[in-house]
């Protein structure tokens, strides 16, 4: 009988200890000071201004500050059964290596205190400077008119983003108007780096493996989409040429609902891809396995010139928007086109926007797709016309 009670006894010591085990784990979780790491109740949420795969960005207060805002950045940690994701600390790591007027600005890192009601996993934030606008909320405003001296101050800094970035061994890989953000004081600031990376010219001069699966489908440049996973800074000169067009067009250029379609888009307005244009094309993965349109000529000026009436700005749109990565210009050179050196002069843009009190997003703004199913409509047209071989006079504007 005696024996019996030591058994259980010593059972309920065992289920005990793991119990007591857990419970010193939790309180120890929920008293640790984090030394480099402050909770997120020193800001106060003031409205969401974005939302997407990355996840959720605040405008903030800081409750020391009244008039000190911020942007809080979500980490996204539901796909993480323990530690932190390896994504986000990629993006940590290069904006803490990136300072420049022209790429956004990471403050610090903060957390939710771990307790019970969340259990105990905390919820980090990237706190960021506050930036009044996107490019895309400002352009989906047809009350925001930009001159062509604010246009020219435009690209003139988001093509000193991209050499800052460029000359630092970084890709953006996500260049389009909403990662585009601009102060009240008209500063541009290059934002979300979820998808950079470092790149290297491999050892032994072996093409590197990166993934294509990056860019968002309608600023991808040609090369990504045929399945290229060794590329560089041309990339992201790419999205630059698809957001100058965007800055006269005010809206994407070419918005394909798929991959195909994109190329298609791409071969209406850039041309075909052949050797002559672009060559090693077609040692490109994809080039045998993708439906490609052939007998489209070039017509990048002849298209924008309707909105762009800037032969200089013509002609770097041109240049940026190059099928083959090679011939692309790049932002270096890009700075040195006639476009920003002959009048009128890049203007600065403090006066234009301070006559606009109220911030503008994408996230909070209507489509910029209006018509899109008469558009999609036309798409499919398009696409069909391709398929049955009615090349050149097939062509449906993707530029409005």
């Amino acid at each position: 009988m005696a024996s019996s009670s030591r058994d259980h006894a010593s059972q309920a010591s065992a289920m005990t200890q793991p119990m007591q085990s857990l419970a010193a784990k939790q309180k120890y979780i929920e008293e640790y000071d984090f030394p480099y790491c402050d909770e997120s109740g020193k800001y106060e949420k003031v409205s969401k201004i974005g939302q997407g795969t990355f996840g959720e960005v605040f405008k903030a207060r800081e409750k020391k500050s009244n008039n000190k805002f911020v942007a809080m950045k979500k980490v996204l940690m539901d796909n993480e059964k323990e530690g932190f994701p390896i994504t986000a600390l990629r993006e940590i790591r290069i904006l803490q290596l990136l300072k420049h007027e022209n790429v956004v600005n990471l403050i610090e890192i903060c957390r939710t205190k771990a307790t019970q009601h969340n259990r105990y996993r905390s919820t980090f934030y990237l706190v960021f400077d506050f930036c009044d606008h996107d490019l895309a909320g400002l352009l989906s405003n047809m009350n925001v008119k930009f001159s062509l001296g604010e246009i020219k101050k435009v690209m003139q800094q988001l093509l000193n983003g991209l050499y800052y970035i460029h000359s630092n061994k970084i890709l953006h890989r996500d260049m389009k108007a909403a990662n585009v953000l601009i102060t009240k004081n008209g500063v541009l600031k290059l934002a979300d780096f979820g998808l950079a990376r470092a790149f290297s010219i491999t050892k032994g001069g072996q093409p590197n493996r990166y993934t294509n699966r990056v860019v968002t489908l309608w600023y991808r440049p040609p090369e990504l989409l045929l399945g290229d996973r060794n590329y560089g800074p041309p990339v992201d000169m790419w999205g630059a040429g698809c957001i100058m067009a965007e800055m006269w067009t005010r809206s994407p250029i070419m918005q394909g609902n798929s991959e195909q379609q994109q190329l298609v888009f791409i071969s209406q307005l850039c041309g075909s891809f052949t050797k002559e244009v672009w060559p090693d094309v077609e040692n490109l993965e994809l080039y045998s396995k993708m439906e490609l349109p052939m007998n489209y000529t070039r017509k990048v000026k002849e298209r924008l010139r309707h909105y762009v009436k800037d032969p200089q700005g013509c002609d770097l749109l041109d240049k940026l928007l190059q099928l083959d990565p090679k011939s692309r210009i790049d932002a270096d050179t890009a700075l040195n086109h006639d476009f920003f050196w002959t009048d009128p002069m890049p203007t600065d843009l403090s006066k234009m926007l301070s006559q606009h009190t109220t911030s503008m997003f994408e996230y909070l703004a209507p489509s910029r797709r209006s018509g899109q199913m008469m558009r999609q409509h036309q798409q499919q047209i398009a696409v069909n016309q391709v398929q049955s071989k009615q090349q050149e006079n097939s062509y449906q504007d993707r530029v409005y």
